[in-house]
């Protein structure tokens, strides 16, 4: 990732207060129904996950039986904190350098979460056309970010000093194409108990009624699955 923040990149760590991940049966039905079904994933695929963060979903990876997974992230102090399981599989390094290297790739699956609002549009762009050369066919990038298209999604985009560009479903369509990619599944992120889902989706369609012009998710985050363009 491009560093042009070093003050508030430098204290992410304390901001954040990283801490192990341990990646229980909750999570792995969430990562189930977010990621690994809407993506058609398989163990057998090749994984790469930038900025893996804490190591969380490279985790759930293993979990899934998977062996060929790679995490990357521009942080060095996460290498002590992602999980041992899988902490031979981080490094500590630039999105673009890992890309354009012959050594490492082909991948079946990228993932991004909570990655691209870091981007200014043209760097989320030109990191997009990068991971488009390095996918096998049939390959997809995952992607979650803040739904700036709902007021819900306000407070994870505006929360954070680094974060540079809003996107909503629509904006989100335009990079897919902008990028090279075929028409995006967008998906909401669904966070909560059973009862507060319930809650939600009663209150949302009641909003979507009485609203000229409601979101067209109401969720506060959103899940984008871009696959390769068809060829013509």
């Amino acid at each position: 990732m491009t560093e042009s923040a070093p003050g508030f990149y430098g204290t992410y760590a304390s901001h954040k207060g990283y801490s192990t991940p341990v990646v229980g049966p909750k999570q792995i039905r969430r990562f189930d129904a977010e990621i690994w079904g809407p993506a058609a994933c398989d163990p057998a695929m090749s994984f790469l996950e930038i900025g893996c963060g804490t190591g969380a979903f490279l985790a759930y990876l293993r979990s899934k039986g998977v062996h060929h997974l790679l995490g990357i992230d521009h942080d060095p102090a996460l290498a002590v904190v992602v999980p041992e399981a899988v902490r031979d599989r981080f490094s500590c390094r630039d999105a673009h350098d890992l890309l354009a290297d012959p050594a490492q790739g082909p991948f079946d699956r990228v993932v991004m979460l909570d990655v691209l609002e870091h981007f200014t549009p043209e760097d989320a762009r030109h990191l997009l056309q990068s991971v488009r050369g390095r996918l096998r066919p049939g390959g997809k990038v995952v992607i979650k970010v803040p739904n700036a298209g709902a007021p819900w999604g306000l407070q994870y985009q505006f929360g954070d000093l680094t974060h540079r560009t809003a996107f909503s479903p629509i904006s989100l369509r335009q990079l897919a194409d902008a990028a090279g990619y075929g028409a995006p599944l967008i998906l909401a992120q669904r966070q909560g108990s059973r009862r507060r889902m319930i809650t939600d989706a009663l209150v949302h369609r009641f909003l979507s009624w009485a609203l000229l012009t409601p979101p067209e998710f109401w969720s506060a985050n959103l899940y984008a699955v871009f696959p390769l363009r068809a060829e013509a």
